[in-house]
């Protein structure tokens, strides 16, 4: 009889060890006390991959994740080095109950499934030559290229999250002809060009690119979420905006530009910008008067920009994809640096600005179904990144606010979409 009340006594002292354990959740904080936070973004898409969701904390903690505890994901977080805490049902519930409050900016948003990332951008790019590539790369989120065959096929079907790789839509190359044309880089980027414009019927790149950036557009409009950095932005929008002239003069498709061009863009056509001027010189490393970059005065030093503070409970979306350890982010330079105020439309939210240089850097609004966000600037932790100079490595920056905010855009399609409506 001893011995079996003894046995007994074992099993329930087993059960009451074990079920801490069950209940409990990990909880990833975002603020000053992670050492990872690129990679706990990494993280919390592993678990979404996994058919797990995930509480995203907004405001708590710099926006922390909250998940069930699993061994597999405590071994996965130490793996990656990202730093965690494991609470008890009853702090996770206490934690919940504090964000619902309604004397806090706080809430609690469900992401439940991982979702399918694109990213626009030729193959023979290497991951560092894009700041978003770089940020999923070493986040380990795995994402696919697509580039203008893929897109023109209909293939952005089979995603639903595409980010636009420093891309110039309005088939100008860049505008680096000016320096670079002589560089075998630049001369075999307009050949592979050519080739595919070509190739997929079309007489000029500038009408292929054009014919991509209105499939892209129709995607958000469906319901896609879109994201997109430097030249990728304003190119854009240019190209829409052109859609019924001819902007490029005879160094980059033949034939000279239309000396009405600039009568004949039409804004409606564009998702962010109106009343711009084109830069029509081919020389010039510019494309409009969107751009901030040789009209500000700001010293590397003084380059910082701020973020909004919205209503986590009432204003979800911009609130997710604003979520930081600081509201203070430095400035980063690129072909597009800045967009200039005066031509940002009126309906578009303005999430991070300049106050300083009237200048605005993070924007975001809904077309259609879906969803655009548009971030100035190469790459967050190279102030001036020039070309052929070496790529940042992020081992070196991994509590980034800058990147922090292209992966925020990353988990975003994850949330729950009836959240979303509030």
């Amino acid at each position: 009889m001893k011995k079996h009340l003894l046995i007994l006594l074992s099993l329930l002292l087993g059960l009451t060890a074990m079920w801490p354990a069950r209940s409990a959740h990990i909880l990833i904080p975002m603020d000053d006390k992670q050492t990872e936070h690129l990679k706990s973004y990494g993280i919390a898409f592993w678990v979404l991959q996994n058919a797990i969701a995930v509480d995203w904390l907004l405001n708590y903690r710099g926006g922390s994740f909250m998940v069930p505890f699993f061994p597999d994901i405590e071994k996965e977080c130490l793996i990656r080095n990202v730093s965690y805490e494991v609470i008890s049902d009853a702090q996770s519930v206490q934690i919940l109950a504090e964000i619902a409050s309604p004397s806090v900016n706080m809430d609690a948003v469900k992401l439940e499934k991982a979702p399918r990332i694109a990213v626009y951008s030729p193959s023979n790019k290497l991951p560092w030559d894009d700041a978003v590539t770089l940020a999923l790369t070493y986040a380990e989120i795995p994402y696919e290229l697509v580039y203008d065959e893929e897109v023109l096929r209909g293939d952005l079907k089979d995603y639903d999250w595409l980010h636009l790789h420093h891309e110039d839509f309005t088939g100008q190359y860049g505008k680096f002809y000016g320096a670079y044309h002589h560089m075998p880089w630049y001369q075999e980027e307009v050949q592979t060009n050519q080739t595919m414009a070509a190739k997929l019927g079309f007489s000029k790149v500038s009408k292929m690119k054009l014919a991509v950036a209105q499939t892209i557009k129709e995607f958000v409009f469906k319901g896609g979420f879109l994201f997109a950095m430097c030249s990728a932005t304003d190119s854009f929008d240019i190209a829409l905006a052109a859609q019924g002239t001819d902007i490029c003069e005879s160094m980059f498709d033949g034939d000279p530009a239309d000396p009405q061009a600039q009568e004949k863009l039409d804004y409606d056509q564009c998702l962010a910008f109106t009343n711009f001027q084109l830069v029509k010189d081919p020389y010039q490393y510019e494309y409009s008067s969107i751009d901030a970059t040789e009209t500000r005065k700001l010293r590397q030093e003084e380059d910082f920009f701020t973020l909004f503070e919205f209503s986590a409970k009432w204003d979800p979306v911009p609130t997710m994809l604003c979520q930081n350890h600081t509201n203070v982010v430095k400035g980063f330079m690129g072909q597009t640096t800045a967009f200039r105020n005066e031509y940002i439309k009126p309906h578009v939210l303005i999430m991070g600005e300049s106050k300083k240089a009237s200048e605005s850097r993070y924007i975001h609004s809904e077309f259609g179904k879906g969803t655009w966000t548009f971030l100035s600037g190469h790459d967050p932790e190279d102030y001036q990144h020039r070309v052929g100079e070496e790529h940042t490595e992020l081992a070196k920056y991994p509590n980034s606010p800058g990147y922090r905010l292209i992966l925020n855009n990353v988990l975003f399609p994850a949330a729950k979409k009836k959240k979303l409506k509030t």
